[in-house]
């Protein structure tokens, strides 16, 4: 007969890899632990055990963390979500794909800022004049 583990954090993950889509997240928004933090208003270690599996975020925390990368907290729970989606989803846009030819001519690091910063410009509400 097979008996459930005292600790549950011993047995094998089968559940959504909430860790790795945060750690992406932040990485793929260009934001340390430490800035990440203070946009959720805690301490840094908090984002270190969140992105460790040392803690596990509640609702509230998902809710915050959602917020202050600039996603949604379903973001946070999908495994399929790529950087490829990502720019697919932009290059339906016509200004974007106005841009794609001379983007080709840019190596990884430069690609990935620019798509950051398309990326905040959309993220960003629009100030009327």
């Amino acid at each position: 007969m097979v008996t459930a583990p005292d600790n549950l954090e011993t047995m094998p993950s089968r559940q959504i890899p909430v860790a790795a889509a945060i750690r992406a997240l932040r990485i793929r928004s260009g934001l340390s632990q430490r800035q990440l933090a203070l946009r959720m208003n805690v301490p840094r270690t908090y984002v270190s055990k969140i992105e460790n599996e040392k803690a596990c975020p509640t609702l509230g925390s998902l809710e915050r963390l959602a917020s202050a990368l600039r996603v949604r907290v379903c973001d946070l729970l999908t495994t399929g979500h790529t950087i490829e989606d990502d720019i697919r989803e932009l290059s339906t846009d016509e200004f974007i794909a106005e841009l794609i030819p001379y983007m080709k001519k840019l190596n990884g690091v430069q690609w990935m800022s620019v798509l950051n910063q398309v990326r905040e410009l959309t993220a960003m509400p629009r100030r009327s004049a």
